[in-house]
């Protein structure tokens, strides 16, 4: 859980520069002007190269270095492109429930949906207490797997 937290500091930082780029480069004058676009530049596009491409390169984030732990195949070995992009599409059952509930009940509704996404947060979380290696579902589904690495660093 620590590392998410650390993922999603860092990601703010990537995602902001993202948009700020997308914003000067499109001439963007207005907040709610090319919103669609920038979203999908800076909240998925900018992201999706983040996490593939350091999945792909040595199988870590800078959050997930910092925390030892290393995004591998199931059965051993580095992550291809075609998992590390499943991984990153499926992943997004992290946050897709609570963002679409948001969406649903509105400005009005804020409070219910902050506490409905951290509700869901923990119990994605906990889910993985179910799994006898700890696993994610996510992993499970893309044929992926999350390594603590201080054995390796230690021998």
């Amino acid at each position: 859980m620590a590392c998410l937290i650390y993922e999603g500091v860092l990601l703010f930082g990537v995602v902001f520069l993202a948009a700020l780029i997308y914003g000067v480069s499109t001439g963007q004058r207005h907040a709610l002007g090319g919103r669609q676009g920038l979203g999908v530049f800076a909240f998925v596009l900018v992201p999706a190269v983040y996490f593939i491409g350091y999945w792909l390169k040595t199988g870590q984030t800078l959050p997930m270095q910092t925390w030892q732990i290393r995004l591998d195949a199931a059965g051993g070995g580095r992550v291809g492109l075609g998992r590390a992009t499943a991984r990153f599409i499926v992943a997004w059952a992290w946050v897709l429930p609570p963002l679409l509930l948001a969406a649903w009940i509105g400005a009005a509704g804020w409070r219910a949906s902050m506490v409905a996404g951290v509700v869901w947060l923990a119990v994605y979380a906990a889910s993985s207490r179910l799994h006898p290696s700890g696993q994610f579902w996510h992993d499970l589904a893309c044929g992926t797997r999350l390594v603590d690495t201080r054995a390796e660093t230690a021998a």
